[in-house]
């Protein structure tokens, strides 16, 4: 059973006239005769009946066409929906972000996202950057946000903004080290580290390599899987970290924290998605709102 098939039988239902049904529907009526009774042979069913010049329903073909206008309805429905979706009012989009974008640059992003466009359902999750980039890989999501570029063919990767990695401690901490120089400060230092995989530790690796120390040569006291809980212990062991300016703001501002003089490049927030998996309409249209800056600062 067709689309069309359904179409012809309301049509004629309705009008009880092969010929008005045709010239309604823009076919011929031997067309339109033909399509009725293959519906009828198709499924063993009479629909209608000759009465003198007219035709009829019969009592089967009565019921049927209740169904029947029911199902186009319903088939209408979803043609208006794949139209919403393909004008993006309507939709579902998943997206997964490194611990630093997700918790700090992404929130107001997305609430503003909403606001634009209320009928697209975002669907959040975190992970480190190394788990972002798995969830993309095998399709657990359309997007992933992470910190810095990563080496995956699979991958189609591109910066969405700029953040600052700082080294902080506490006050204390800081003037014990100032005559020192960075790469022997680093080495004196005692430190609390992110996990190996997230993006933070992998910038800050590189960045050491560049000042010529191994991380290897850090006094790493404790390694810890979240920012937040990476500044606690920074606090509570008088130890230094690396984290985003972002996330270290309202300590600096308080003063429970200080960040120290070490050269640190900046680095990128990097938007991923997969090379060969098709993206939703409503994700394309996230990562166009990321792309024009979505009117919020970087």
């Amino acid at each position: 059973m067709t689309f069309e098939q359904l179409q012809i039988f309301v049509v004629v239902a309705e009008r009880q006239h092969i010929t008005q049904a045709a010239q309604i529907l823009n076919l011929t009526p031997s067309a339109v005769s033909a399509s009725v009774k293959t519906l009828e042979a198709l499924h063993g069913v009479q629909l209608f009946e000759r009465v003198g010049r007219r035709i009829e329903l019969t009592r089967e073909g009565g019921l049927f066409l209740k169904e029947a206008r029911e199902t186009l309805a319903r088939m209408k429905d979803a043609e208006r929906m794949l139209a919403d979706l393909a004008g993006v009012k309507r939709g579902q989009v998943d997206i997964q972000a490194s611990q630093t974008i997700g918790h700090y640059w992404l929130p107001p992003r997305l609430v503003s996202f909403q606001a634009s466009y209320p009928g697209i359902e975002v669907r959040f999750s975190l992970g480190n950057s190394r788990g972002v980039a798995e969830a993309v890989r095998n399709g657990t999501v359309e997007i992933g946000l992470i910190e810095g570029m990563l080496d995956d063919p699979a991958l189609s990767m591109r910066q969405v903004a700029t953040d600052h990695l700082i080294v902080v401690a506490p006050l204390g901490r800081v003037a014990a080290t100032a005559a020192a120089r960075p790469d022997d400060m680093l080495r004196n230092l005692h430190w609390i580290m992110r996990e190996e995989g997230s993006g933070t530790r992998s910038e800050f690796e590189t960045a050491l390599k560049a000042l010529g120390v191994d991380i290897a040569e850090l006094k790493v006291l404790l390694t810890l899987p979240s920012n937040e809980a990476v500044l606690r212990a920074a606090l509570a062991a008088g130890a230094a970290t690396v984290v985003s300016r972002l996330v270290a703001e309202p300590m600096l501002e308080s003063g429970l924290l200080v960040s120290l003089d070490v050269p640190l490049p900046p680095r990128h927030f990097i938007l991923v998605r997969h090379k060969e998996r098709h993206l939703s309409s409503a994700a394309r249209r996230l990562i166009a709102y990321f792309d024009a800056g979505s009117r919020l600062p970087a």
